[in-house]
């Protein structure tokens, strides 16, 4: 994408942002000078963001938002209403609006844009500050083909990105968006365990790591399943047999499911939350 005259703005400058920033940047999807950065009144943040990045950081009454042709929601759920309100006559159906928000629903923006105007929901996971997020996108009624790809461009910079149906996104979240969560219990866990039969925590906390990142490539460069590939590790009455059935007989299996369950209901909660505060 590097020599493309793409501009994208972003309204809002927390971690979220940053994180996009940086990949974006990092991966020469785009010149810094193609980035801008809003908010409110932190001039002190902007300059940070500037000078780290260099791109330009404005606060956001001296956004002009005309001139840019992706603009990404990025400040908090709860301010995404006046947001919305207060760009909606001054952008073009040819811009995209996307949202990183959680529980910002495709037609929640569409109801508060003009008619025609394309919109994205982006949801991306905490690994985009290093550039392995797993993120989901869901197109708004009225995105062309050519914006979909292009929003995947840029956010292929922040990891991998999956298109996937607006109902569907509350389960991502609680898959992927939480996931990462569910990751750190149980090295938290493996870290207890190890230190507390006589490991220094920093090794065990190495060694945990290294294993559950070479079973996620495993997962992702071998064809078998995660079951085949469970199997095929399971000897009979050995180590791994007796870990698993140890496993199963605490509900570990039940608890994950649990885990996926409770954030992607609580995912809908957080929606339903923001829409019946917006009604007129």
């Amino acid at each position: 994408m590097s020599g493309t005259t793409t501009r994208v703005a972003f309204i809002g400058a927390g971690n979220m942002a940053e994180a996009m920033i940086s990949g974006i940047v990092k991966t020469g999807t785009l010149e810094p000078q193609q980035i801008i950065v809003t908010n409110h009144s932190n001039e002190e943040r902007l300059l940070e963001l500037h000078n780290r990045y260099g791109i330009q950081g404005m606060v956001r009454d001296r956004l002009p938002i005309e001139s840019a042709d992706v603009i990404i929601l990025a400040m908090k759920p709860k301010d995404a209403e006046t947001c919305l309100a207060s760009i909606k006559n001054q952008i073009k159906p040819n811009q995209v609006v996307m949202s990183v928000l959680a529980g910002i629903s495709t037609s929640f923006m569409e109801e508060h844009l003009q008619d025609d105007q394309q919109v994205i929901r982006v949801m991306p996971n905490t690994s985009s500050m290093i550039q392995e997020s797993a993120t989901a996108i869901s197109p708004g009624e009225n995105v062309t083909m050519k914006n979909v790809k292009l929003a995947k461009t840029l956010l292929k910079a922040i990891g991998e990105v999956y298109v996937i149906d607006e109902e569907q996104m509350d389960l991502f979240t609680g898959i992927a968006g939480s996931g990462p969560a569910y990751y750190y219990y149980l090295m938290e866990h493996i870290e207890k365990i190890a230190t507390e039969n006589g490991m220094d925590p920093s090794q065990a906390r190495q060694i945990g790591a290294q294993t559950i990142l070479g079973a996620a490539k495993m997962i992702l460069e071998r064809e078998e399943s995660p079951e085949q590939l469970r199997t095929n590790i399971t000897s009979k009455n050995g180590t791994t047999a007796s870990g698993l059935e140890a496993l199963a007989a605490n509900g570990g299996g039940k608890a994950i499911k649990a885990a996926i369950q409770g954030a992607m209901n609580r995912s809908k909660e957080i929606s339903e939350q923001l829409e019946k505060v917006t009604v007129r």
